[in-house]
């Protein structure tokens, strides 16, 4: 068993490898002997690899993935821009300077990354899992697991998970090894593969950037903004429903009435009320009858999203794109064809009643006059 093990390690990547997982460190080493620097990226040679890297970020924060969706599964053509990309993509992401499009070009790398896992034999996982310093070894072939980890490499990223799944107390142990399917291995990796790309992210640090590339930056700047809420924070102190956008506002009622919602409803609905000004305890309050309740985890949940635990992040509600195939986006008005997010909805609809109101007293008072 150990031995089959070893010489899974001791063999390398692929370039196709290192194209689909561009994070593991062979690559690095892949990139070394090139010495590329940033003022490198502006460079006609680059122009495709800029492009790629360009796409990759505007994918992560549109779509949630980095590669085109007439892309399949295992079929990258340009194996060499696609190693490149990444590291230009890290660069721009850094350039940003925005810790919520780190976080979602973070995230939708690893997501990527799972997917393809999902259709790799178990020893390339295991080369995988090596690479992040994993103490990982195939189970027995009459074993119904398929891995066994070490309880430390488990927690390290299993802690981050609330599901009751992932409490080391509900898994099979034996001498310090937890045992795992392949599924489990994967998901595991996949908050390993997040956490590495923004600790990289965060390493970057530098005062100035070529015009160019501070340009580009700005553009998904924009776009973050556009499609992910960013920036829509000036809201009114009070919260005005009168102003939710129909999905919402249904998913609101349903909840109020302690009816059944889905995942991505009650993600949403969260979302959408804390980033408005609500306050945590009151959303808590909000699921406070429904059958499957759990106070402690409920308002666990809640503060994660509104940043008052864990990184400190807030998340924010998804885009309009998102609920639609979710199928939560529901009555749509007519205000909602010129809107891609809630919150645009929301800080949209907040600025019109809050000009109606102003105005009212002045054509009161113009009646009076006359």
């Amino acid at each position: 068993m150990m031995d089959r093990n070893l010489s899974t390690v001791s063999a390398s990547f692929t370039k196709s490898d290192l194209a689909k997982y561009p994070f593991l460190k062979e690559s690095a080493r892949y990139f070394s002997p090139i010495d590329l620097q940033i003022e490198d990226l502006i460079s006609p040679d680059m122009h495709q690899i800029l492009d790629r890297a360009m796409e990759r970020v505007t994918l992560a924060i549109t779509n949630f993935t980095v590669r085109p969706s007439n892309t399949e599964k295992h079929v990258i053509k340009d194996l060499q821009k696609e190693i490149f990309s990444f590291p230009v993509a890290i660069m721009l992401v850094a350039a940003t300077n925005n810790s919520l499009i780190k976080k979602r070009y973070a995230l939708a790398e690893a997501k990527q990354a799972t997917s393809e896992m999902s259709l790799e034999p178990k020893d390339l996982l295991l080369k995988i899992a090596f690479d992040f310093g994993w103490k990982i070894t195939l189970s027995p072939p009459d074993s119904k697991y398929e891995f066994t980890l070490y309880f430390t490499s488990f927690l390290q990223n299993a802690s981050h998970f609330h599901a009751a799944k992932w409490k080391l107390i509900n898994r099979k142990l034996s001498e310090g090894n937890v045992y795992l399917n392949k599924h489990d291995v994967e998901r595991l990796l996949q908050e390993e593969i997040k956490q590495r790309i923004e600790k990289r992210l965060n390493n970057i640090t530098l005062d100035q950037y070529p015009p160019e590339i501070s340009e580009k930056a700005e553009e998904l700047k924009k776009l973050a903004a556009e499609n992910l809420g960013q920036g829509e924070t000036d809201f009114p102190k009070i919260i005005i429903q009168e102003a939710f956008p129909p999905c919402i506002n249904t998913l609101y009622a349903a909840a109020s009435k302690n009816h059944h919602l889905p995942h991505m409803g009650r993600f949403a609905l969260t979302t959408f009320l804390v980033n408005i000004g609500m306050s945590a305890e009151s959303v808590t309050e909000l699921f406070k009858s429904f059958s499957d309740y759990n106070e402690r985890l409920t308002r666990y949940q809640v503060e994660h999203i509104a940043g008052e635990r864990g990184s400190g992040t807030k998340y924010t509600c998804p885009q309009c794109s998102i609920l639609q195939t979710h199928n939560v986006c529901k009555n749509r008005d007519d205000f909602c064809k010129r809107i891609y997010h809630p919150l645009k909805y929301y800080k949209n609809k907040t600025d019109i009643l809050s000009q109606n109101q102003s105005e009212t007293p002045k054509e009161n008072s113009d009646n009076k006059n006359s």
